[in-house]
């Protein structure tokens, strides 16, 4: 692909870009780049511009991104760091991220925070150019998970255990909270143990501030 040619881009909506982010987003320095747009509804959604259509969106190709993010290059390699795409859900835009991946190749490190409900084709075309991922699961029971987001976890689990057999699992970071009014204690030990079952080691518990 020629960088240069935007007319070959895809073009996608953002609600912002934070930059010099430090242990939160994997290694080293990081820039979060957050996409408009998700599939889930969730009752607690902490980015809800995400879903707005109304939001103030910047459009970006994977180039003019890459432009303007090259202004942290000597963060990145001095510290490993990279871009962390979030939202939103990346994972809605795989041609997007592929494409971003060709113009830095190797020299920033890509995260990827997502829901993991998408179709299994979008996670298996990203997962090549993806050095880390941060899913958050919300609950491995269907019930919870479907009163909380509006949407059954099926692909969730779906794509869960496809990572399970072709992925470094070193390399996936699954966050499960407890969410007030929705899960309890319980029900997050039992959506570890249940990862656990498919290999999964590294967990990120917390319990989600709500508004009053």
């Amino acid at each position: 692909m020629n960088a240069t040619d935007n007319q070959s881009l895809e073009e996608a909506p953002f609600i912002g870009i934070s930059r010099h982010r430090i242990g939160v987003d994997g290694e080293g320095v990081t820039t979060l780049a957050a996409f408009h747009g998700c599939p889930l509804r969730c009752r607690y959604c902490l980015n809800p511009s995400c879903l707005d259509p109304k939001a103030t969106v910047r459009r970006h190709t994977p180039e003019t991104l890459y432009q303007e993010l090259l202004i942290d290059n000597l963060y990145f390699m001095a510290t490993g760091g990279g871009v962390c795409f979030g939202g939103g859900e990346p994972l809605l835009r795989p041609n997007f991220l592929r494409q971003f991946h060709s113009l830095c190749a190797a020299r920033w490190k890509i995260t990827i925070e997502t829901c993991l409900n998408v179709p299994l084709e979008s996670l298996q075309a990203v997962a090549p150019i993806v050095d880390l991922f941060i899913i958050d699961i919300k609950d491995a029971d269907d019930g919870i998970y479907t009163a909380y987001t509006g949407k059954t976890n099926r692909l969730v689990w779906d794509n869960l255990a496809w990572l399970s057999e072709n992925y470094d699992l070193e390399r996936v970071v699954v966050r499960v909270p407890q969410i007030p009014e929705f899960n309890t204690q319980t029900d997050v030990e039992n959506s570890v143990e249940r990862l656990k079952a498919l290999g999964f080691s590294s967990f990120d518990r917390f319990t989600y501030k709500t508004p009053e």
